[in-house]
């Protein structure tokens, strides 16, 4: 118990240590800013030592990096800095969402459904609910990342919880577990396009009788295993670390009223004609939110989440506000979205001078350096067997602390990957599988992660002084814990031989 105690103290001094040396930085908008200044000075000290590399997704294509201190830089730098700002993926996505969001937590209806829940829910499977919900939100594609953390520190306070820990197991759910699910989303098909085309370049047969579901009974079984994960690191050593949370109100919960019960009916009512509305536009034959060939997940409707999950919040906020008398016009309408965007301003900055440093950054070609160099150095380090998916978890977990996009790296990593593996005898979808697991678990602690600004600004409603330091701090528990009880899982996988997903074998016997 003593030596256990010591550990813990370790672990909780370590985490400590990151939180005050990463609040020492600047608040994440002047942070942001300095960055985006810095990746101009290098680009332009990087373009004039002549670096550059060529590009193993495209075959005689060199890259260089782009001087953004030459004529053309300075033009684009003016040019593109609204474009960058209007840009920036989460801008309208959570400016959007936030409409739907807006007016079911001002009329009250979430506050009700939440007080509901928390009457009726067993307490210890709350933690465990949000992480599952936040695995199974990558359906959604980054909608769990608006929606989630939010609910999830709203549920924690309701129950006299810390709010973080609610929005961090939340976090981890949607962002370390978005290569986990029960059901195929649009990541399959994204990654699935590109490790095919890499596996043809070595034998172009096996490559014709590769699918897209390839990792299918992998992620499922991955599901549940980060879920009991996720839950013990929330409540083991997240939640303890972030002690009690003072203003939160833990008196007794009041019941739910007459006229609540009776607005929770309406919405309920109203939530369902509403589902069943935008049913007929997805489920039959020919319907105008599918995709080619009837297909679901590379569709209008997937394109269109973001959409969906505004109309599903609004219809039964606005329902339940009629019902309630929270609402009486249109005026009361227009006052509460008025007031969720205003409450929406630290976001909205954010979003311009982060928007301008991940446009810069991705102009300069200064990632995909990065990426090749990763790469270039995992082939000459000439590991084989278990140590080489070990060290290649490793690399793609550092390399996605500078690239963000799943697809844009694996486009890097693939032509170079896929066919060192198969020449070592692991399949490629073995390979897509551990790039998936490496590139999972870092999401959570890299502020180049695109909705990172968007969860420091979430947290910062319950701490004012919450900063990178403080998130990262919060969140690496789930960062090393997942990389490495999901890396061993993969490999007691690989060692019972079982297949990955419908005729997606472990080796390659080629």
């Amino acid at each position: 118990m003593a030596e256990d105690a010591k550990k813990q103290g370790i672990v909780q001094r370590s985490l400590d240590v990151i939180e005050k040396v990463g609040n020492k930085l600047p608040h994440p908008i002047t942070l942001f800013a300095i960055l985006a200044i810095f990746v101009v000075i290098a680009s332009a000290v990087l373009s004039n030592a002549g670096l550059q590399i060529e590009d193993p997704a495209e075959e005689g294509e060199i890259i260089t990096i782009t001087n953004l201190l030459s004529s053309d830089g300075i033009e684009y730098m003016f040019t593109s800095m609204v474009e960058n700002f209007i840009n920036f993926a989460p801008l309208g996505v959570v400016l959007a969402t936030m409409i739907g969001i807006g007016i079911a937590e001002r009329t009250g209806l979430i506050g009700v459904l939440l007080r509901s829940f928390v009457l009726s829910v067993p307490k210890f499977l709350l933690t465990g609910g949000l992480v599952f919900a936040g695995i199974m939100s990558s359906v959604a594609s980054d909608a769990g990342y608006v929606v989630l953390p939010p609910l999830g520190a709203m549920l924690f306070a309701a129950l006299g919880r810390h709010p973080l820990a609610g929005l961090a197991a939340a976090f981890a759910g949607v962002s370390a577990g978005f290569s986990a699910n029960l059901l195929l989303s649009a990541t399959d098909p994204m990654l699935g396009e590109l490790t095919i085309q890499a596996a043809a370049t070595i034998d172009a047969a096996y490559a014709e009788g590769m699918n897209n579901a390839m990792n299918y009974y992998f992620i499922i079984a991955s599901t549940f295993f980060l879920t009991i994960v996720g839950t013990l690191v929330s409540e083991k050593i997240v939640e303890p670390r972030l002690g009690t949370y003072k203003e939160v109100n833990t008196e007794e919960l009041q019941d739910i009223t007459s006229q609540e019960k009776k607005g929770m009916l309406w919405a309920g009512i109203s939530t369902l004609v509403t589902a069943f509305l935008l049913a007929l536009l997805i489920v039959p034959p020919g319907a105008p939110l599918r995709g080619e060939d009837g297909a679901i997940v590379q569709s209008p409707f997937m394109s269109s989440l973001v959409v969906v999950i505004l109309i599903i919040f609004f219809v039964p906020g606005l329902v339940y506000g009629i019902v309630t008398r929270s609402i009486k016009n249109d005026k009361d309408v227009a006052n509460q979205l008025s007031e969720t965007m205003a409450s929406m301003g630290m976001f909205i900055v954010l979003a311009f001078t982060a928007g301008q440093f991940v446009a810069y950054f991705n102009e300069t070609n200064m990632g995909l350096l990065l990426g090749v160099y990763g790469a270039e150095f995992l082939d000459t380090i000439n590991l084989s067997g278990i140590p080489l998916i070990i060290a290649f978890v490793i690399i793609t977990g550092f390399i996605n602390l500078f690239i963000g996009s799943a697809s844009a790296k694996w486009a890097i990593m693939a032509p170079v990957f896929v066919p060192i593996m198969m020449l070592q005898g692991y399949s490629p979808e073995l390979t897509q599988m551990a790039y998936r697991v490496a590139d999972s678990t870092t999401n959570i602690i890299t502020p180049l992660m695109t909705y990172f600004a968007i969860i420091i600004a979430f947290a910062q409603k319950y701490d004012k002084k919450m900063g990178i330091g403080s998130l990262i701090s919060v969140m690496l528990p789930y960062s090393i814990i997942f990389m490495i009880t999901w890396t061993i899982m993969l490999i007691v996988w690989m060692a019972f031989g079982i297949d990955l997903g419908p005729g997606a074998p472990i080796e390659y016997n080629g």
